[in-house]
């Protein structure tokens, strides 16, 4: 019988209207965007329908806007079909999108989970906002090649790196400015088929983030954790953890650590797992996943 994992979008995938349907018509997704607002001290539901979408858009609002929406995608599979909930057996997020998986894991209380989640983005916005960064989609070149182009682009005393091995052909490079512009000089030459500097605040999972570090172990440290009743694959060295203790350290370390998305799947993969459920806004992971294995079968919910 083959195994089912849910997949958790990350920072990305958000866009106007997501959440909308859900928030108007079931109750357990209402009651997610109602306690959010307490938290958060704005009304999310309505940033989602309405935008604007520069707000929506900006680390500090789309980090809980895709962390809200994609735990009332899972309810409403809880409400439609509650028996693919027992079926998933293990979990992933996409960078932002651990912090999903690990709630739907038990591991956090939805409120304290929102708490990090928003320190988190505010922590990513301050360490961006202090340093002219990027990030720059690099398409079919291999890994290896990508280091060496990373090498020959970065300028001196600048950080340039790969940040997300997401799928064979598709990895994001983040970094100083500077490197980014000449990586994006370099890129052609060097065989690649497409390079897109994407519309980010900085440059995630590299050393430029460590401002955000303290912060973000801080309010970590205060929030109870449990041991997940699934695994939950994590980003940073894609593999599970059970250890409450483990799992902060790696939240803390995955923000200047690349995602390791590719080898997360992989290791599902690996593991028999073969049905997926991307649950949130978006079709990005699907696509990914399907970049991995043509054979494996993916549904969108939310």
């Amino acid at each position: 019988m083959s195994k089912t994992a849910f997949l958790f979008p990350g920072q990305g995938a958000q866009s106007i209207g997501m959440g909308q349907q859900l928030a108007e018509s079931l109750p357990a997704a209402r009651a997610l965007f109602d306690d959010a607002e307490q938290v958060l001290g704005y009304d999310l539901a309505r940033l989602c329908a309405n935008g604007p979408v520069e707000e929506l858009d900006s680390t500090i609002y789309s980090q809980p806007a895709l962390f809200v929406c994609s735990l009332a995608a899972v309810e409403q599979i809880r409400s439609e079909t509650p028996e693919i909930i027992n079926l998933a057996s293990a979990a992933a997020g996409l960078s932002l999108g651990e912090y999903t998986a690990l709630v739907f894991a038990g591991v956090m209380e939805f409120e304290h989970a929102l708490r990090v989640v928003k320190c988190r983005g505010e922590a990513m916005q301050a360490a961006a906002d202090a340093t002219p960064s990027g990030m720059v989609s690099v398409l079919g070149l291999e890994l290896a090649q990508v280091e060496d182009l990373c090498e020959q682009s970065r300028q001196p005393d600048e950080v340039l790196r790969i940040a997300n091995h997401l799928c064979p052909g598709n990895i994001v490079v983040s970094g100083h400015n500077a490197s980014c512009e000449k990586l994006v000089e370099n890129a052609e030459s060097a065989g690649a088929m497409k390079v897109v500097a994407l519309a980010v605040a900085g440059a995630f999972h590299t050393p430029i983030m460590e401002s955000a570090l303290e912060q973000l172990a801080e309010v970590l440290a205060e929030v109870p954790m449990a041991s997940p009743r699934i695994p939950v694959i994590s980003n940073v060295d894609a593999q599970p953890h059970s250890d409450p203790e483990e799992i902060r350290e790696i939240l803390v370390k995955q923000v200047v650590s690349p995602v390791r998305w590719e080898d997360s799947m992989r290791l599902l993969l690996d593991d028999g797992y073969s049905n997926f459920y991307e649950v949130g806004p978006g079709r990005v992971l699907r696509g990914l996943l399907r970049r991995i294995d043509r054979k494996v079968s993916c549904t969108n919910v939310g």
